[in-house]
């Protein structure tokens, strides 16, 4: 690699030491050595970390019990890395264990793209469900919608306009340029709302095939219909919440002209199938849940962010 850079990691952790011990100690064994690892602990009481990880020196711990969600944990952490002057942020949800090689991937990639003419906003690794198995496909916002997909060369290096929060790296050259995650958000949909925004200022964000990460989303639920086999995530009432309310303010916010209109009917359709999957598939509290769907689209069209559940 022509030149070192400097590299801080972020990780975002909430009530699991076993998956933060896990994503630290992935981190910490990295193939491409990582200066500072930031925890944003939101659990009520610290969450403790074992003996290996809490003696490393490059680890941090910063204890937020009021919990201010993946968002404010973010943006915390790109001003505490920008005024330290690192070139790369990279973010992570506690849920998450890269490849040992997978920063050298993200790293060489970029050293292979990037330009003054092509500005690259973050590199992600390919996302992979750790219990299913399945490639978690990155985002586009196509007219009225956020819609994943898959590339027409998957062994290249891709572009997108949302990859997952976790495991992106972001390069803190678009700090100038760039607001960062809006904290209002909290926890679902930063991602989309960040790399769209880095897009719209002109940075091409890319998804490194050969870097892998795997990653715990829901819980699968998996069903066989008409001979293929379709899965569900399932969350719970709070994930629910974030989940409808975000997605219907961020693709109503960026939808423009009769997309408005198209998008109010596609927000609706989702809430009712999503009601329908938990009624039918769901565990309880299965009220709880659809009522969560409910007053979460319902926001998103009033626009009401914030720590509301």
């Amino acid at each position: 690699m022509a030149r070192l850079y400097t590299i801080a990691a972020y990780i975002t952790a909430y009530e699991d030491a076993i998956a933060l011990n896990a994503c630290v100690t992935a981190l910490r064994f990295q193939s491409y050595c990582i200066q500072h690892i930031l925890i944003v602990d939101n659990s009520a009481q610290p969450l403790r970390l074992s003996e290996e990880n809490q003696a490393d020196d490059r680890v941090l711990v910063w204890h937020y019990p009021e919990n201010i969600g993946i968002a404010g944990g973010l943006a915390l952490a790109i001003r505490w890395a920008r005024q330290r002057q690192y070139d790369f942020l990279w973010t992570f949800d506690q849920d998450s264990a890269p490849a040992s090689d997978c920063l050298e991937h993200l790293l060489a990639a970029y050293v292979k793209l990037a330009t003054e003419a092509y500005a690259i906003g973050m590199m992600a690794p390919t996302a992979i469900d750790a219990r299913t198995g399945q490639t978690v496909k990155p985002s586009l916002f196509l007219g009225d919608r956020f819609r994943g997909f898959a590339p027409a060369n998957p062994t290249m290096p891709y572009e997108c306009d949302a990859p997952i929060t976790s495991g992106a790296l972001v390069s803190l050259r678009t700090v100038e340029h760039v607001e960062p995650p809006d904290a209002g958000l909290f926890i679902d949909g930063i991602d989309l709302d960040y790399g769209l925004r880095l897009r719209q200022a002109g940075f091409h964000n890319l998804v490194v095939p050969d870097a892998a990460m795997y990653h715990r989303f829901g819980v699968p639920f998996q069903l066989e219909i008409l001979g293929r086999k379709k899965v569900f995530q399932l969350y719970s009432p709070l994930r629910y919440y974030y989940i409808c309310r975000n997605h219907t303010y961020l693709e109503l916010r960026h939808s423009q002209g009769w997309y408005r209109l198209t998008c109010c009917l596609r927000r609706l359709k989702f809430l009712l199938l999503t009601v329908l999957k938990i009624l039918a598939f769901d565990a309880a509290p299965k009220g709880q849940k659809a009522i969560a769907c409910v007053i979460g689209t319902y926001h998103g069209f009033l626009g009401k962010l914030g720590k509301t559940w």
